[in-house]
């Protein structure tokens, strides 16, 4: 959700600059960020341990990606509200179907039938928030829907705790965990978009 993290300013040197001398597009990379997401989702749907490995993976790498294509189009000038906008598709679908696929592989685990339900009330979450950013860019312009981030971490950044979790063999509690807090922070973005809205409303009746 911000663009200077830890991560955007350690991928900028070894990443960002090496392919802005290359014929590389950002929207290059948002494909490859698309297509290396949708890839560990399928993975992590196998259900083997071995797969979901692999899985969480490419999902690190896709994470990675999500974060070089706008570090690029920065260093680039070729920023547009088209790729942002498939920027932002992207994370959503990325982010959505890592659970539905984490889900649907965990269903002979101890969770049962209970894991697919789980993994879409947490991607249905993530994707509820990407639309929330999406509607109020629309309205208030582009990154009007981006947090604050703190001591060089957003709330963005926690997506990298899905390969971790997995590769230290605790999938089912990121499932668990996912599940609770993906909803809890889309309320609590909601309560940030009311607050900015309401505040720029207040502010625009005072002039």
């Amino acid at each position: 959700m911000s663009h200077n993290t830890w991560i955007h300013r350690c991928l900028r040197p070894v990443l960002v600059k090496p392919l802005s001398r290359t014929p590389v597009t950002p929207n290059h990379v948002t494909a490859l960020r698309l297509a290396t997401g949708l890839a560990a989702a399928a993975f992590l749907a196998v259900g083997e341990e071995a797969w979901r490995d692999w899985g969480a993976g490419l999902f690190f790498v896709s994470v990675l990606l999500d974060r070089a294509d706008g570090g690029l189009a920065r260093m680039t000038g070729k920023t547009s509200p088209l790729g942002h906008t498939l920027d932002l598709i992207g994370d959503s679908l990325c982010n959505t179907l890592i659970f539905v696929g984490l889900g649907f592989g965990l269903m002979d685990g101890s969770f049962g039938g209970w894991a697919l339900p789980l993994g879409l009330l947490a991607g249905g979450a993530v994707t509820f928030i990407l639309w929330m950013t999406i509607q109020l860019e629309q309205l208030e312009g582009e990154r009007a829907g981006e947090m604050p981030n703190y001591a060089g971490f957003d709330a963005d950044d926690g997506v990298l705790g899905i390969p971790i979790l997995i590769w230290l063999g605790w999938p089912e509690g990121l499932l668990a965990a996912a599940a609770i807090c993906a909803p809890a922070f889309a309320l609590v973005y909601l309560v940030f978009i009311y607050r900015k809205r309401a505040a720029a409303a207040k502010m625009a009746a005072k002039t």
